[in-house]
């Protein structure tokens, strides 16, 4: 029996994914949580063995989440099911712990495959993960200079890409403007840019903009 863990803020999609996993008898959801913050307080005393983890929740960005996961010791697999496409988040949810990354349009059959995949202490990635990740390993050219961005300067690589400025930025993320700033010029190094249009433009050829 694998026990699962839902964690997305859309209590319809909960009940869908809970309803279509119920045909599954080897399937079994023990909780469901709308935040990090639910989520974290469920696992305290819940157990199960797969995490179904949304990127996008209310508290949290569902990778730092996936950091803090890792921090805190072994725990359950976490399958990542996101609206976004696999090409803009795949390889960094695997590298920040997940054993699966799905997006939503590829439930449930996907999923289904995936949860009972991690469960036995494998990794699910599709073909277009598998190539990025032997791309990253061979370090051969074709890996894009954001890939070395890490999760904080994805964050304010995005906001900025949005037209918002330093402040506004700093606020949204909790941060000082200084501190906003000294992000902004590591990510304008790594991309080798030198202003914000330039770093605007990269972000739409690149579609990294949620």
């Amino acid at each position: 029996m694998v026990r699962v863990l839902i964690c997305d803020d859309h209590p319809i999609f909960r009940e869908g994914l809970k309803k279509t996993l119920s045909f599954h008898p080897d399937i079994r959801v023990v909780g469901e949580a709308g935040s990090a913050a639910e989520l974290f307080e469920l696992l305290g005393r819940t157990a199960c063995d797969v995490l179904v983890l949304d990127i996008s929740l209310p508290d949290r960005n569902g990778l730092e989440v996936l950091g803090e996961l890792r921090e805190a010791g072994p725990g359950p697999a976490v399958v990542v099911l996101s609206m976004h496409s696999e090409q803009q988040y795949a390889v960094r949810a695997i590298r920040a712990g997940a054993r699966a990354y799905i997006e939503k349009a590829g439930v449930p059959l996907e999923l289904v495959s995936a949860l009972r995949k991690v469960a036995a202490g494998g990794v699910y990635v599709s073909l277009a993960q598998a190539e990025q990740l032997a791309l990253e390993v061979s370090c051969r050219p074709g890996i894009p200079a954001h890939g070395e961005l890490s999760e904080r300067e994805h964050q304010v690589l995005r906001l900025l890409a949005r037209g918002q400025g330093i402040k506004q930025t700093a606020h949204e993320l909790s941060l000082s403007p200084s501190t906003v700033a000294t992000y902004r010029a590591r990510i304008l190094a790594k991309l080798q840019l030198k202003t914000t249009a330039e770093l605007i433009h990269y972000a739409l050829e690149h579609d990294l903009l949620d």
